[in-house]
């Protein structure tokens, strides 16, 4: 379950007539325990609970909660008894709650946290218990419950709105109801922040107005709606009901345009009513746009809640891109009122542009920072109720969803008023309110096709592209052509990502449009690259620093080949970097996406590195330059090659079959050969490949050496299956295949298979392992082209493979598949970095690699999946891993390194300096 689905489940169960004894499984229920669960609590002896007696029934779920339902009036004394309660110890209970069905009493027991309130009102303390969910989650979330109650309430309002209004989803009109639901979402806060004239206007006024079987109600709100887009003086001849006069005039287009509303029935008459219900000053722009907007779209609506950006996570992009350096300056600055003077200056005329805006995230986060940046200036200035010099219109975006870029300019709308009460006042931001500015700097459309230059011009040149009129009032060009002489402009956001192969068609022909004069091998790019080659070009052009969000796979493998020599060539370069993270979101498990953020300017004095370490502990690291991989070092890029540059083993790829399955068999398909003895030791080989190697799974090849095709001719069974194979490859369409019919008792492509034992690492594995998997097989086997191979005369090449430089070196200098590994002997094996080992080392690194076959052996017949398991590797092959990746380490600087970061930066030194 989302969080969204959680509050409705809660909310639900704080409606209905309390049941004490059914509380404690409802409210389990609530937060996705199944059926099967509670009922094992209800009656298979799973409920754990000490305190149960004639006046409490305790419910204790183990590792999760403990809850007990008491007698009225004592709350407070059944919280204490939970708390103290040996079972709760020994159980590890996450957290205690008690309640009467008058009063509700909680506590968090890993951070102390507690909550009380009225059982009617728990609802709007259920970000606190998302826990239990599964749901870890930032403190920011759990502090703006609202925002998740508001979208779950206006979702269900959305949906039964389409339901009895199926014209109003059509494609032509499904732009008519995003606007309304604007309309609604901006007068439910305007009327619990005293932009209306008096409290619940809104509210109460349909309430009142509108009749109970919501016949009339869709012309009560059109009539609200009309008087709001209707200036005061000229209502009289208007003939509005006094009931709509009452509302002032909004204006800036919000209201403009039709006033047609959908109809209502009674369901979504209620829907309405207990949205506006709701404490509307608690909204939180910047989390609650990215929520709402995927009320409005079929295929996000099932996720809903699961788009929140947190403001940590966001600043992580914003502050080394621009604030730090505003901070920096107030710090410099001191209480010298002419240089405070000039930094707010200087501040009006900075430009932020995010040409994926969504619902305006990174727009709302970093006008509320520079709000804040500007109160500290016009505090030490003695001006603390100065009128705020940052103008809303230099806060631009695009959004190719035209109701995300409605909300996003909502959401600058209310994050200004916001800020203007807090800094300000509330009267003097009232004044300043109504009626709004008709300027709209959020543009919809498809980034990749617009100029940017149209939308955020350089400095010192008028704008060409007026945004699209979300809110329905046309702009004469007079009103919004304006210069930003001396000003600055940051690029920023969180664009698609979208690897190749989920690129839809138009989606293709976008990045086709955006690289095709500099490059034919852009389909190898995830989507998200346009932007930064876009941001390059907007660079070249006028002076301007960006820092973008993107997987990290743009600064790994063949995409660093393909996109950054673009970058580099528009004469950018990396000005800041975050190291791989997650970005997370709000679904269950914390469920996110690495991410790495990459900033590039035209200039750069100072480079800056920014990772976490294992406790998510950020550390900066000053440095000369950031190459395409994220470490530091020269601007060199890792490229397939034919010749081991550390004069190890070669690899091999195994051999190809194309035999239709002929040639390959399971352990079953043997004895139906019905071979002697001898037949089978000559003509049948174990095979092995990915799956064989990683899963422990038992394949078999029949293998005919030249020499003795005449004798295994003579055995039916395999001139039989030699046969399938002849016409398997006639039937081909390719014409390689078609000639290889004529070696139909072999494989098409093979290999000759090495005497001794065979070193194997498979093509594609899962990232979800701490190590590369790599075995060592018996000699005479068949290796799969899903796999490479090499002799094992030197065990010591195992443990480098099974090393965690290994790892990170395939993991960024190699391509992937989806999100798997892929190893290559030209990319990952014949460019991996080695200093020159003695004797010795040779011989501690045999040690190494045997201690960890034996590890493995000793779990036997557990395989490669079984034991590499994320977070489940038996102890003694950890050991190993950890024996092994310190001795090799040593022989690179003489100690473990640190992180991954450490141990990059050595292998780029390293193979810079043997590339020369």
């Amino acid at each position: 379950m989302n969080a969204v689905e959680i509050e409705e489940a809660i909310s639900n169960l704080a409606e209905q007539p309390f049941d004490a004894t059914d509380f404690p499984y409802a409210f389990l229920e609530a937060f996705g325990n199944k059926e099967t669960t509670i009922k094992r609590l209800k009656t298979g002896g799973e409920n754990k609970s000490d305190v149960c007696s004639d006046s409490i029934l305790g419910v204790l779920q183990r590792n999760n909660i403990h809850i007990a339902v008491c007698r009225t009036g004592e709350t407070n004394a059944t919280l204490h008894k939970l708390r103290v309660s040996p079972a709760t110890e020994k159980f590890k209970s996450k957290f205690i709650l008690a309640t009467d069905g008058n009063d509700f009493e909680a506590e968090d027991l890993l951070t102390g946290e507690t909550v009380a309130c009225r059982y009617s009102d728990f609802p709007n303390q259920f970000g606190f218990f998302l826990a239990l969910a599964g749901i870890s989650t930032v403190k920011q979330i759990r502090e703006s419950s609202f925002d998740i109650r508001a979208t779950s309430r206006l979702n269900r309002l959305y949906v039964e709105l389409l339901k009895n209004n199926p014209d109003w989803s059509t494609a032509e009109r499904r732009h008519d109801m995003n606007h309304f639901m604007a309309r609604l979402i901006f007068c439910f806060f305007a009327e619990d922040t005293d932009i209306f004239n008096g409290n619940d206007l809104f509210t109460a006024t349909i309430e009142q107005m509108s009749a109970k079987d919501s016949s009339d109600i869709d012309w009560v709100i059109s009539e609200i709606f009309r008087a709001m887009d209707t200036p005061i003086k000229e209502r009289a001849k208007s003939n509005f009901r006094p009931w709509a006069d009452a509302f002032p005039y909004v204006n800036g287009g919000l209201f403009g345009g039709s006033t047609e509303t959908p109809k209502f029935t009674k369901i979504a008459r209620s829907y309405l009513l207990h949205v506006g219900s709701l404490d509307w000053t608690k909204i939180n722009p910047d989390i609650f746009g990215s929520m709402i907007q995927a009320i409005t779209d079929d295929e996000e609506r099932g996720a809903l809640g699961m788009h929140y950006t947190s403001v940590p996570n966001i600043l992580k992009v914003l502050n080394p891109l621009f604030l730090d350096d505003l901070r920096d300056e107030l710090e410099a600055a001191n209480d010298n009122p002419r240089k405070l003077l000039n930094l707010r200056r200087r501040m009006s005329h900075i430009r932020i542009f995010d040409p994926a805006c969504g619902s305006g995230n990174f727009l709302v986060i970093a006008y509320k920072q520079m709000r804040e940046i500007e109160a500290d200036i016009n505090k030490r200035r003695g001006e603390q109720h100065l009128k705020s010099e940052i103008p809303l219109t230099n806060f631009r975006g695009i959004e190719l969803r035209d109701f995300s870029a409605e909300i996003a300019r909502l959401a600058l709308i209310i994050a200004e008023y916001q800020c203007d009460v807090i800094y300000i006042g509330q009267k003097e931001a009232l004044q300043a309110f109504l009626p709004l500015n008709s300027q709209n700097w959020i543009t919809s459309g498809n980034a990749l096709r617009l100029d940017w230059l149209t939308i955020c011009p350089p400095t010192g040149t008028g704008v060409k592209l007026v945004a699209d009129d979300l809110f329905s009032i046309p702009l004469n060009q007079a009103e919004i052509d304006f210069e930003n002489e001396g000003g600055e402009t940051y690029i920023c956001g969180n664009p698609p990502y979208l690897g190749s192969k989920r690129q839809e068609q138009l989606q293709k022909l976008d990045l086709e449009t955006t690289f095709q004069k500099y490059t034919s091998s852009w389909k190898v790019l995830d989507y998200v690259a346009g932007w930064f080659l876009k941001a390059a070009e907007y660079g070249s052009k006028t002076p301007t620093r960006t820092a973008f969000v993107a997987t990290n796979s743009v600064c790994q493998g063949q995409q660093v080949s393909v996109l950054w020599p673009l970058i580099f060539g528009l004469k950018h370069q990396i000005s800041f970097a975050h190291t791989s993270f997650n970005w997370t979101n709000l679904a269950s498990n914390n469920a996110g996406v690495t991410v790495v953020i990459v900033g590039i300017a035209a200039e750069s004095e100072r480079k800056s590195i920014y990772s976490e370490d294992e406790n998510r502990n950020t550390i900066l690291r000053q440095v000369d330059n950031i190459n395409p991989y994220l470490v530091p070092g020269p601007n060199i890029i890792v490229e397939g090659s034919r010749h081991q540059i550390s004069k190890l083993p070669e690899f091999d790829r195994g051999n190809s079959p194309t035999d239709g399955g002929h040639l390959l068999l399971e352990s079953f398909e043997i004895d139906q050969l019905k071979l002697t003895k001898d037949q089978r030791e000559k003509f049948i080989r174990q095979f092995v490949g990915s799956l064989e190697l990683i899963r422990g799974e038992k394949r078999y090849c029949i293998w005919i050496e030249d020499n003795s095709v005449d004798e295994a001719m003579l055995i039916p069974s395999i001139r039989n299956r030699v046969e399938q194979v002849k016409n398997f490859r006639l039937q081909s369409s390719k014409t390689a295949t078609v000639k290889a019919a004529n070696w139909a008792y072999r494989f098409d492509e093979r290999k000759p298979i090495p005497s001794e034992s065979i070193i194997c690492v498979p093509v594609t594995s899962s990232q979800n392992r701490p190590y590369l998997p790599v075995g060592l097989l018996e000699s005479g086997s068949v290796i799969s082209n899903s796999s490479f191979g090499m002799s094992c005369r030197e065990l010591w090449v195992l443990a480098l493979i099974a090393s965690k430089l290994s790892l990170i070196w395939v993991a960024t200098v190699c391509s992937r598949m989806r999100t798997d590994y892929r190893f290559t002997n030209t990319l990952a094996w014949n460019t991996f970095p080695l200093p020159k080992l003695t004797e010795k080392n040779k011989v501690d690194l045999t040690r190494c690699a045997e201690e960890i076959l034996l590890a493995r052996e000793s779990h036997f017949p557990a395989s490669i999946a079984d034991l590499y398991e994320l977070g489940k590797m038996p102890e003694n092959l950890h050991r190993a891993h950890e024996r092994n990746d310190e001795v090799l380490e040593r022989i690179y600087v003489g100690r473990r390194f640190k992180n991954d970061t450490e141990r990059l930066e050595k292998l780029f030194e390293l193979y810079t300096k043997m590339k020369k």
